[in-house]
């Protein structure tokens, strides 16, 4: 009778994962499923390459481009991490956060990504706003403001966002930014920078006046390490792969269901070896598609930002490239290259990709602290969840839930970084401090990351633990980046000179 009893509880434990068949892995598919990866790209084309790579370029030509790979390689597996430990453990990389002493990390995401909803998304409110305000109010001659256009964008963005219609705004905004990376890989191959400029990826140089500019590439491009908790949030609320086998495992009670106030790091753990082949083929195979969601992004980020200051360095160099109508001085790049018709669709991909950067922003500094708030406070892990498929009327009334969090700190930012812009007119400026502050918060997020990721993840599972060289190049990766981070410190604020 026991034995039949167990075969029951089994059998109805392992029911419902026969409905799980892996992703295609063909190439058509793959971009269908692509998702968080590509967002994480989008939060950085809008400001650190419409803006910080061409006022690179226009400022110091090619000396900067050894920033780029420095940016790109030590800080890739503070982001892979990230997007490895969602996909092992179906969970959010803060979840692991709260397991640490005191909850500490928590508390510091929770104050430092607050600052970011204020003076980094003053950044990338304004670069998007730059573009109505050289569209409207410099070539049409309406009297609307910086700021104005800043509230107005800000407004729709968010309105878009909380009500949910954002399919069709999604698409037309993914055709414009591709319109736009498009025409700034024709107008590159019109004019190429010289070979002898490809050296200056492995030369370092740092000309006079150019130590924002370094801490503004290095904390932005491709994105703030700050967006791979972000995109972590963004793959768990997919619900696909482990996401969705760690749903059924814990509505079945075939695990415990982790308690961010009582649980141990060993209840975020898997082990997909234990699990059916379906069921691991299932798991593997979406692991698989977000990686490389994510690595396609860094590559074509990486790209695209070399094109960018190269395109300046060859079109504007010398320059200043700054003021309220710095878009206007960049557009000469696609308008003295092609021709005047080109400033339209520079214009309509530049606003794309600003808009998307602004947007994306609206929403996930919002969820993470949405999501720390649910794993400091029970009321707020009580009444988790920001999914309306999820919400129930206390989530609506109760103004501690993380949904009323999330609205709440969306509101807030939407005030305060028009404020800022209000009182601080200048999109460089803005756009170089806000990628400048991105750069000095995030080794401890990387740290994290790594730490995590390593104490976690099941060592057997070899598929979703890192690898040898990833581990020993990632705390590589880490002590070089930090390094950085002290000496541009010591450099801007303590005044010493590195020569």
């Amino acid at each position: 009778m026991e034995k039949e009893e167990r075969e029951r509880a089994e059998e109805a434990t392992l029911k419902p994962f026969e409905e799980l068949t892996p992703p295609s892995m063909s190439l058509w598919s793959m971009l269908g499923h692509f998702g968080p990866g590509l967002i994480l790209m989008m939060t950085g084309i809008g400001t650190s390459h419409l803006i910080s790579a061409p006022t690179a370029g226009g400022r110091f030509a090619y000396a900067l481009l050894w920033c780029l790979p420095v940016a790109y390689i030590f800080k890739y597996y503070g982001f892979e991490m990230a997007f490895r430990f969602t996909g092992a453990t179906g969970r959010s990389m803060l979840d692991a956060y709260s397991t640490a002493w005191k909850k500490w990390p928590l508390w510091y995401m929770l104050v430092t990504t607050l600052i970011q909803c204020v003076v980094g998304q003053a950044g990338r409110v304004i670069a998007a706003a730059a573009v109505l305000y050289y569209l409207f109010t410099i070539s049409v001659g309406i009297p609307v403001p910086l700021w104005g256009w800043a509230l107005v964008l800000c407004s729709i963005a968010c309105s878009i966002i909380l009500l949910g219609k954002y399919g069709a705004f999604e698409i037309i905004t993914k055709i414009l930014a591709g319109l736009l990376v498009v025409s700034a890989i024709s107008v590159y191959f019109l004019r190429p920078a010289p070979l002898s400029a490809l050296g200056h990826f492995f030369l370092v140089e740092i000309p006079d006046g150019s130590w924002l500019l370094i801490a503004a590439f290095l904390g932005l491009l491709p994105t703030g390490i700050d967006v791979s908790l972000q995109a972590s949030e963004w793959g768990q609320a997919k619900r696909v792969g482990m996401g969705k086998v760690r749903e059924i495992l814990e509505k079945n009670g075939a695990i415990k269901a982790f308690d961010p106030f009582d649980g141990k790091r060993d209840d975020l753990r898997i082990s997909i070896s234990r699990l059916p082949a379906n069921v691991q083929a299932y798991a593997t195979g979406w692991f698989k598609v977000s990686l490389w969601d994510f690595r396609v992004g860094h590559i074509i980020s990486f790209v695209m930002a070399g094109i960018f200051l190269s395109l300046a360095a060859v079109w504007l160099y010398p320059s200043a490239v700054e003021g309220q109508a710095v878009i206007g001085e960049i557009a000469k790049i696609f308008t003295g290259s092609v021709g005047s018709w080109m400033m339209t669709v520079f214009l309509l991909g530049a606003f794309a990709a600003t808009f998307s950067t602004m947007f994306n922003y609206f929403d996930g500094w919002p969820r993470i602290v949405g999501a720390c708030c649910r794993n400091l406070f029970k009321p707020t892990a009580r009444t988790q969840g920001i999914a309306k498929d999820e919400l129930s009327d206390e989530h609506r009334r109760a103004w501690y839930s993380e949904y009323n969090i999330y609205r709440a700190t969306m509101m807030f930012s939407l005030v305060a970084s028009v404020a800022v812009i209000a009182g601080l007119p200048k999109p460089v400026w803005l756009v170089l401090v806000a990628s400048a502050a991105a750069f000095f918060v995030a080794p401890v997020i990387y740290a994290m990351n790594l730490y995590f990721c390593f104490r976690i993840i099941d060592k057997e599972d070899r598929v979703f633990y890192p690898s040898l060289f990833a581990r020993y190049f990632g705390w590589g990766s880490f002590v070089v980046f930090s390094g950085l981070t002290v000496i541009l410190v010591l450099a801007r604020v303590f005044k010493i000179a590195f020569s």
